[in-house]
């Protein structure tokens, strides 16, 4: 913590060397595109992707799982997608899925998870077709699981009103990306090929 700590005392004098880029920050943000990934310290969007300050809008939860759509029940994952599209008017979705997710590796392995009550219940809605044994539940990796449950949420934000409507008219693209955390590539799904291959 205390290089983290050291770090941010510091930032300010860094961004003062960018004042300019920092000041437009202040009048508000205009970001490229919604970026749903896990919650896991190993993923780092703006490293992936080099965005800059202001170029993503984040949404980070434990398994990058999207919750089911449901507007009588109202969730900070569904707000913030709302506020991306309807308000930010961003143009590009991602969904980043990530090899050795432990979210993912708990629902193929169907581990018990009694003793935290609050992921289990989160796990629960989040892709039943993973749980039990899968076909790579034996690898830390988890490739093939991670990605069908990637495509598994990027379906579900389908279903978002907000969404569906911005792929219907042409204005918003959606986009199902893998990151292996031990190579650092990435892949696409390509769905004309149903297979993910290099961007």
């Amino acid at each position: 913590m205390q290089q983290l700590t050291a770090h941010a005392r510091s930032f300010e004098n860094r961004c003062a060397e960018r004042g300019e880029e920092f000041r437009r920050l202040g009048a508000g943000q205009s970001p490229q595109a919604l970026f749903v990934t896990c919650s896991d310290s190993r993923v780092v969007p703006a490293l992936i992707t080099g965005a800059a300050p202001g170029d993503l809008f984040e949404l980070r939860t434990a398994g990058n799982i999207v919750p089911e759509y449901r507007p009588e029940r109202p969730a900070g994952e569904a707000a913030t997608i709302e506020y991306a599209v309807q308000v930010l008017g961003v143009e590009h979705i991602v969904v980043c899925g990530h090899s050795h997710c432990g979210a993912v590796g708990a629902l193929v392995r169907g581990e018990d998870l009694t003793g935290v009550p609050a992921v289990r219940g989160w796990l629960e809605g989040a892709a039943p077709e993973l749980s039990g044994p899968g076909a790579d539940g034996g690898t830390p990796e988890l490739a093939d699981a991670v990605q069908r449950h990637a495509l598994a949420q990027a379906e579900r934000l389908r279903s978002y009103p907000c969404v569906a409507e911005g792929l219907a008219a042409g204005r918003l693209s959606l986009d199902v990306w893998f990151y292996e955390v031990h190579t650092g590539a990435v892949r696409r799904h390509r769905t004309e090929t149903g297979r993910f291959e290099s961007l």
